[in-house]
């Protein structure tokens, strides 16, 4: 089942992977993220929204804040608002994750990348 924004269906591909929005309404937005092997995304941060990680299949690294947590299936995280954060997968397969985001505005653009593989930032 995947979420529509007018008829269109969300899937993004991204340098590290891809995603796709699974459910959005008011508040809140679900997204299955894939990140590719050797990879990760940004090290970031939100000011309008917190985010609640579940890893579903893969082996990998993640960092909120200052901490570094060695991540497999089951795996759950909390990003509050304004932490830094960054998931890498550390496997040779890919690393599958459930991403629940909360906040008033769920926007792309409220991405704030401190430090970026692909030259975003």
């Amino acid at each position: 089942m995947t979420a529509k924004t007018g008829s269109l269906i969300k899937k993004e591909t991204r340098p590290w992977g891809r995603y796709e929005v699974l459910l959005r309404q008011s508040g809140a937005q679900v997204k299955r993220i894939e990140i590719n092997p050797g990879s990760r995304f940004s090290l970031q941060k939100h000011f309008l929204r917190s985010e609640k990680w579940v890893v579903i299949s893969g082996k990998g690294t993640a960092t909120v804040g200052k901490k570094i947590i060695s991540v497999k299936p089951g795996s759950f995280l909390d990003i509050p608002c304004g932490r830094v954060h960054q998931m890498s997968n550390k496997g040779l397969k890919p690393l599958v994750l459930i991403e629940v985001q909360l906040g008033d505005y769920l926007g792309e653009d409220d991405i704030v990348r401190l430090k970026d593989d692909f030259g975003r930032c």
